[in-house]
């Protein structure tokens, strides 16, 4: 047995029927563990799945990545409509973003300077494919701060492309924002 007491998936998958796990839940939690696992482990030369993931997730284009996540939201807001907190779309959001095979950081923090000098931290609610920060809100109408939060986290992060996601309204709301520096690359 390995250090999480399992010798394998096939222990844990017996360990959860003996325990009364829904089988097709069993199915789904597990595909879902192994996604996740190969995405995390690019490294692992056993794993030939792992490498190809891994090279679909490079040779996409940013607007091939943006029109996946975009897809993603709007399942999310299609499943659950309006009217839930942001954290609850956040976490529906990873779920798709998972199994449409997009890489991802949740809540990645990132120190903010001024003149130089370190006067705090931010989080974007996530970095895709470590190329598009998306950011996240569940309020009735969008409003200019939002966008100008959305592109303050563009700079922070440098990175080119932000995705603005509102699921609060009865329509879901995408704005693609730019980084003023880098729009025209």
């Amino acid at each position: 047995m390995s250090e999480s007491g399992f010798a394998g998936l096939k222990d844990l998958q017996d360990c959860l029927i003996r325990n009364s796990v829904n089988p097709k839940i069993l199915k789904i939690k597990i595909q879902t563990i192994l996604t996740g696992l190969l995405v995390r482990n690019p490294e692992n030369p056993e794993n030939q799945d792992a490498d190809n993931i891994n090279k679909r997730k490079i040779n996409m284009t940013i607007d091939e990545i943006t029109y996946k996540i975009n897809g993603c939201a709007m399942k999310v807001h299609n499943t659950l409509g309006n009217g839930f907190q942001e954290v609850i779309y956040q976490r529906c959001l990873a779920i798709e973003l998972q199994r449409a095979g997009l890489g991802f950081v949740r809540e990645e923090e990132q120190d903010i300077f001024y003149d130089g000098i370190q006067v705090g931290t931010r989080r974007a609610d996530f970095i895709v494919n470590n190329q598009i920060v998306v950011e996240l809100k569940a309020v009735i109408d969008l409003e200019p701060v939002h966008l100008a939060q959305a592109k303050n986290y563009l700079v922070a992060y440098n990175k080119p492309i932000g995705l603005l996601i509102n699921f609060g309204s009865t329509s879901l709301q995408l704005k693609k924002v730019f980084h003023p520096k880098m729009k025209n690359q």
